[in-house]
């Protein structure tokens, strides 16, 4: 433990895919920085315990799931055998290990001082004490709060009993359960059921509302919920849980809805709904910064809080929580920091799912488009016209444009399908730079691929797609 007492041009309090990156570009301007997490490693929960531990896992997943469905094609696999403790080590040290020991060396590279292991606590409005590793005081000219977020854990099911997990506990894979509960319809109860699922848990879902996915569009749920349904024990939509009861047998879960049994035992329960802002322990009150009801720090344009030295970023200050808009929020940062001109006001950020399909969407969805009242023609290509998805015997895709009518200029895009999250960025380019169908229609796409999907889609502004009979006449 060392106990250090320094002034700084920058603090960044966070270490994850908003911060460290803010870190960064400010020392590429010649500014100094001082970078705090209290993990022990750099990179956040996105990278620790998130997003790059759960693709990892996904991808084995398809992998395995892949191997069966090859069976249909004429190539058949034995069973596949699941080393955990291999399986463990892929993921926390040849996949989260590496990155994390990545963005170290950049830091170290660019002269920023990381201090990890430890907590940075707001005293006022210029200035923190350290907390665990690393102690002392930091005075500050700017800072920047990056804290990200936490998975929401409701008080009926905060039991203290291990078997039921948040994601954090379920992507460490303590074991593959027999049955799996997931309570939570969304992303990251779906994708994390997807992996327990092709490792051999029997999982049931129970969400909540009427639909999977809530937020995404319902053209795009309807094929991953096709196919988890295949895959997963049960899916129980306007179903409740209404309580757990660890017993020695089991976590027994009490159920309400329509045609739903009323209990289960479960060998593990993983509670997924939702994530709130890491906002609480900061001192914030002491810095004199607002928050919402929520617990959202409250931001501008140009990401500064109510404190005009203090910015904040990421999922502790505003929705969508999303590493991707966090990474660009800390660029529109540094940049009112060195006052240049800058405002976060994109057009679209991207979401992407990684189910099996995919979904991926960018802009405007038509759901948005009628509550808004907006004006839009709507053109679907389905993948069964792909000749890509038939080699590839996964037709369930669709790709979704929705355009202006009067000036054909593209609102937004919805895909699912194998790869939709790496086909939605020249939505998000096209969205960005006002781009019309003809745009996207007249741009080549490579045969045979997926993206030409997107082509044959615009094409449909413009009378019809090649590879779909020609609609009727309006």
């Amino acid at each position: 433990m060392s106990d250090l007492n320094k002034e700084i041009q920058l603090l960044v309090v966070g270490g994850g895919p908003g911060g460290y990156p803010a870190a960064l570009h400010a020392a590429d301007h010649g500014v100094k920085v001082i970078l705090v997490d209290s993990d022990p490693r750099l990179g956040g929960v996105c990278l620790n315990r998130g997003c790059i531990p759960s693709k990892a896992l996904l991808h084995l997943a398809k992998l395995i799931e892949e191997t069966k469905e090859s069976a249909e094609h004429g190539i058949s696999f034995g069973e596949p055998k699941i080393d955990l403790p291999k399986l463990q080590n892929f993921v926390q040290q040849k996949v989260v290990g590496k990155l994390t020991g990545g963005i170290g060396m950049l830091c170290k590279g660019r002269g920023v001082e990381a201090l990890t292991g430890t907590k940075a606590v707001f005293t006022g409005p210029n200035t923190v004490k350290l907390e665990g590793a690393n102690t002392g005081t930091i005075t500050f000219e700017h800072a920047i709060i990056a804290t990200g977020s936490l998975p929401a854990m409701p008080k009926a099911f905060a039991l203290g009993d291990p078997r039921i997990m948040d994601s954090t506990g379920a992507l460490l894979l303590p074991d593959v359960p027999k049955k799996l509960l997931i309570i939570g319809g969304g992303y990251i109860g779906l994708e994390i059921g997807t992996v327990y699922a092709a490792l051999g848990s029997k999982v049931t879902v129970v969400e909540f509302t009427d639909g999977l996915l809530p937020t995404a569009d319902r053209d795009l749920v309807k094929p991953v919920e096709d196919r988890l349904r295949k895959r997963f024990e049960a899916i129980y939509l306007n179903t409740k849980v209404a309580s757990l009861q660890p017993t020695p047998q089991g976590i027994v879960a009490t159920l309400e809805g329509k045609d739903v049994p009323a209990q289960v035992t479960f060998d593990r329960v993983l509670v997924s709904v939702g994530r709130r802002p890491n906002s609480a322990g900061l001192g914030l009150e002491a810095a004199g910064v607002e928050m919402n009801e929520r617990g959202h720090i409250k931001i501008d344009k140009q990401r500064r809080t109510n404190v005009p030295q203090i910015l904040a970023i990421g999922d502790v200050a505003e929705e969508p929580g999303l590493a991707h808009k966090a990474t660009a929020e800390a660029r529109t940062a540094v940049e009112t920091i060195l006052n240049q001109p800058a405002a976060f006001e994109p057009r679209a950020i991207p979401a992407v799912v990684f189910t099996d399909p995919e979904i991926a969407w960018a802009g405007i969805t038509e759901k948005e488009a009628q509550d808004k009242g907006i004006r839009y023609e709507k053109l679907a290509f389905p993948w069964a016209a792909s000749g890509r998805a038939v080699t590839l015997a996964r037709t369930e895709g669709l790709t979704k444009i929705l355009v202006d009518p009067g000036t054909q200029r593209v609102l937004g895009v919805g895909i699912v399908g194998v790869g939709a999250g790496e086909m939605i960025a020249e939505a998000v380019l096209a969205i960005e730079m006002g781009a019309v169908a003809r745009d996207l229609a007249e741009s080549i796409h490579a045969h045979p691929t997926l993206s030409e999907t997107v082509m044959e889609g615009a094409e449909l502004a413009l009378g019809g797609a090649t590879h779909l009979a020609k609609p009727k006449k309006r």
